[in-house]
């Protein structure tokens, strides 16, 4: 909805301020229609593109999305790509559009991700940033003042990086999903260029996330 309001107002000012203010509608007039049609186009292109640039250019945020503090994510909790955002862009003719929006209203009350047709094809998800603690609250892992970190290339993570990681994790080993915990465990690797020497995927990640609290709290 707010999002909608700002391309409304979008639409209240180009329409009735800027065409009416300088006159351009009377010179539409003196055009054929395709012509027209093609100016029209023009001037409300960011209505059209406005939740794809938005996404790409602000990390899965539009300025609504911002303002409610909701994120579009991968499945597995990290970053989406342009081409995410785009398929889900593309989908929105039939999650919002056809039908009122009752096709996408549907898709997500049945899905448990609360998925809508763009996200399950994109495999994204929308997830909320309202419950933003602090780093000792959210991964806080229990390690004993013995404890010997294995991996001093965790510092290249980041907090919401930790975050992501354990609420997967935790997710992921409660449906005993293995496939995730392989996907998370490569994304581990190549985000921070660790190796798992440990063979298990459940050890590797228990691990990686006591050695974050190790050094962040030792910093």
């Amino acid at each position: 909805m707010l999002d909608l309001l700002v391309k409304a107002a979008y639409f209240i000012i180009v329409y009735y301020v800027f065409f009416s203010f300088f006159e351009i509608d009377r010179w539409l007039n003196q055009l054929d229609n395709w012509s027209q049609a093609a100016v029209y186009m023009l001037f409300f292109l960011p209505i059209a593109f406005y939740s794809l640039v938005q996404e790409a250019l602000l990390e899965g945020q539009t300025l609504g999305k911002k303002l409610v503090k909701i994120k579009v994510v991968k499945i597995d909790g990290y970053q989406a790509g342009f081409g995410d955002y785009l398929i889900r862009w593309l989908f929105r003719v039939i999650d919002i559009s056809i039908g009122s929006g009752i096709i996408g209203l549907i898709t997500m009350v049945v899905n448990s991700k609360t998925q809508r047709l763009g996200d399950i094809s994109a495999g994204t998800a929308v997830i909320t940033l309202k419950n933003k603690v602090t780093i000792n609250s959210t991964i806080l892992e229990e390690i004993g003042q013995e404890y010997q970190p294995r991996y001093p290339l965790v510092i290249k993570l980041s907090d919401n990086d930790a975050r992501i990681i354990k609420e997967t994790f935790q997710n992921a080993m409660k449906t005993a999903d293995f496939v995730v915990l392989n996907k998370l465990t490569a994304k581990i690797e190549q985000v921070t260029g660790i190796k798992n020497d440990l063979g298990s995927t459940q050890e590797f990640i228990r691990t990686v996330l006591k050695d974050y609290n190790y050094y962040t709290q030792n910093m």
